[in-house]
């Protein structure tokens, strides 16, 4: 093949990624420019199809909603700071989003799971809603696995924040907010549901 061809393939190549891309960056109509979306909207153009509405966002990557920092069992003196980041709805589904940061003395284990910070115990995290009187749990797949990070295997890091996500079935929408139970830490009151 000539250096010819492949710039005129590469040209072509290019030119089709850039007309396609400019197709998907217009404005959907339902989006308010945060990153949030009110629901389905629909695309403009011919298809009549409904698209799950907004842009790709990220959840929680601002300010946490509260926080605290709490004693934890894994050693004496050790502490861990839990901060709430949001409980975004998307669909039937609602995640919460939980940043863990171990603040622990030097004796004691630098990498600890959320099951050792909370004292070798389940977590057990659940939405607890005031309006319907439910607790909610975290949800399961088609195979039985919770849809959390895995609190028993997955390590934290001393003085290093890290997220952990859990999924529950998404409060009715007349449910503006929820307490979170977190481990054997205080719960956590009057986290808004952000839909």
């Amino acid at each position: 093949m000539t250096i010819r061809r492949r710039t005129a393939g590469h040209v072509a190549a290019l030119a089709a990624l850039t007309a396609l891309l400019a197709g998907c960056s217009g404005d959907s109509g339902g989006d308010s420019g945060d990153g949030s979306s009110n629901g389905s909207s629909k695309e403009s153009g011919d298809s009549g199809v409904a698209s799950g509405g907004g842009r790709p966002s990220v959840d929680a990557t601002g300010e946490p909603v509260i926080g605290g920092t709490f004693d934890s069992p894994l050693a004496e003196g050790a502490k861990v700071e839990i901060a709430v980041m949001g409980l975004r709805v998307k669909g039937n589904l609602a995640t919460l989003t939980v940043r863990l940061t171990p603040r622990l003395p030097a004796t004691a284990d630098q990498e600890p799971s959320p099951y050792e910070l909370n004292g070798r115990d389940g977590l057990d995290t659940a939405l607890i809603d005031p309006v319907n009187l439910k607790r909610y749990v975290v949800v399961k797949d088609s195979r039985g696995s919770e849809l959390q990070t895995n609190y028993i295997t997955t390590n934290t890091r001393n003085n290093q924040p890290s997220l952990h996500t859990y999924t529950f079935a998404a409060p009715p929408e007349k449910v503006k907010s929820v307490d979170v139970q977190y481990g054997s830490w205080p719960t956590f009151r009057d986290i808004p549901v952000q839909r």
